[in-house]
């Protein structure tokens, strides 16, 4: 969104972000969910992109009223594919530049009318990995004539639980976690295969890299030592997510202006991870954590989970706290030339 009418002042250009993507996850009887497929979207893209729309409307309500550009960034791709990383490769940091970015996204944890954003490291660096393990198949009733996949599985499911436990030190942040292990579909039936997929988050560079590698010497080694071939794949690594310190501050006085300062919190580094990391490492930014709770819930419905639910009462906050940043940034950028 650009002004209309120039004035003779610097054009800074400021970006907020929302994800359209979407987990696809079954949830038949029960709402939100869509219409066209009875799955719902756990991780709150649809309220996401419904709030930065609502920016949209605000911002066009007031385009006489500032100087410069806001992009308003509907990002594909954010749970898997790295989105962001793609969108900049094409281009959208520049023409015109951009030289703030401001991402909002729901939490759980926090009631509906709180927020919460700070400076500094707030989301680990994640990868994805596959493990892919080759055994021999054969008859259930015949064990002995195969090298079961199943188990050796298990075996490297229970391996890889040493990595942080044991290798790692225990002030330091990190996560190693299988999320799905698939092998056959009969009960009489010992699998030829069997594919385990887990992430690894970390803030640190080096034990990142210590827990690849080391991830890719257990799954190996386990597997040899019961005859079986194992191989692993990694995904593109998403960096921390590391808000600027000046952004934060004006993310954080923003949010005050709008809700009082009772109702904003100071934001503490989690192990979750977005790929708005790979725009901070571009253009200084930072984060908005906002409260979807509703008070009379006795525990928070958390993303990726099937109970996911927020309370909507927090969609024209989170609208207008993204419009409102994006205003203030730009009336402190704007200045006589």
């Amino acid at each position: 969104m650009r002004r209309s009418k120039p004035r003779p002042w610097s054009r800074p250009g400021c970006a907020t972000w929302a994800f359209p993507s979407a987990l696809v996850w079954p949830r038949p009887g029960c709402w939100p969910r869509s219409r066209a497929s009875s799955a719902m979207d756990p991780c709150g893209h649809d309220a996401h992109t419904a709030m930065l729309l609502g920016a949209a409307q605000l911002l066009h309500e007031r385009r006489q009223g500032f100087a410069g550009t806001i992009k308003l960034m509907f990002q594909p791709a954010e749970e898997g594919g790295a989105g962001a990383a793609r969108m900049i490769e094409d281009g959208v940091l520049a023409n015109p530049q951009v030289d703030a970015a401001f991402m909002l996204h729901v939490y759980a944890e926090l009631e509906a009318g709180q927020v919460a954003c700070g400076p500094g490291p707030l989301l680990a660096g994640a990868d994805s990995f596959t493990i892919t393990i080759e055994g021999r198949g054969g008859h259930a009733a015949r064990p002995h004539q195969t090298i079961d996949p199943v188990v050796v599985g298990a075996q490297v499911v229970n391996a890889l639980q040493t990595l942080v436990a044991r290798e790692v030190d225990p002030v330091e942040p990190a996560v190693v976690t299988l999320g799905s292990f698939n092998a056959g579909n009969r009960h009489n039936v010992i699998s030829d295969r069997a594919v385990l997929t887990g992430t690894i988050r970390a803030f640190d560079d080096t034990l990142f890299e210590h827990l690849e590698r080391r991830l890719r010497e257990v799954v190996e080694g386990v597997s040899a030592t019961l005859r079986a071939r194992a191989t692993v794949e990694f995904e593109m690594r998403y960096p921390p997510s590391i808000c600027d310190e000046k952004m934060a501050a004006q993310l954080g006085t923003s949010a005050r202006s709008l809700l009082g300062p009772e109702a904003v919190q100071a934001a503490v580094p989690r192990m979750g991870a977005e790929d708005f990391a790979f725009v901070l490492q571009k253009v200084p930014g930072a984060m908005l954590w906002l409260g979807v709770k509703k008070p009379e819930w006795p525990e928070p419905k958390p993303v990726h989970t099937a109970t996911f639910d927020i309370d909507e009462t927090a969609l024209p906050i989170g609208s207008s706290a993204m419009a409102g940043v994006a205003l203030d940034y730009l009336a402190r950028r704007s200045r006589p030339v």
